[in-house]
């Protein structure tokens, strides 16, 4: 499975508020630390700093800047300080894909 390319050829998915309000919280405590999201580069970047600001740009989605004028897509954030982002399903998902998997074994084979 090509990690960089499933995850970055979506288009913006909507977040739920919770994931917003600790976004929200975080900036209004000037929290610095790492974020682990999806990105073109690697699959799977990290980025630390502090976030600045989240804004909605028309037909792109919502970003989060922090202060090193890192830009982030907040559907795509795994985990933001330790805490789990709007992506850490789908992440999950990735460590758990072989525990679905038969080994190449049908069901009556095992």
């Amino acid at each position: 499975m090509n990690l960089k390319k499933t995850s970055l050829d979506t288009s913006y998915l909507p977040v739920a508020w919770e994931y917003r309000e600790v976004i929200e919280e975080e900036i209004e405590k000037k929290t610095t630390g790492k974020i682990f999201y999806f990105c073109s580069d690697e699959g799977i970047c990290e980025a630390k700093g502090r976030v600045l600001h989240m804004k909605e740009e028309r037909g792109n989605g919502v970003f989060i800047t922090l202060d090193t004028e890192t830009k982030i897509r907040i559907d795509r954030i795994i985990t933001l300080f330790g805490k789990p982002g709007a992506a850490y399903d789908e992440y999950n998902a990735y460590a758990n894909a072989c525990m679905d998997c038969m080994g190449g074994y049908e069901k009556d084979e095992l």
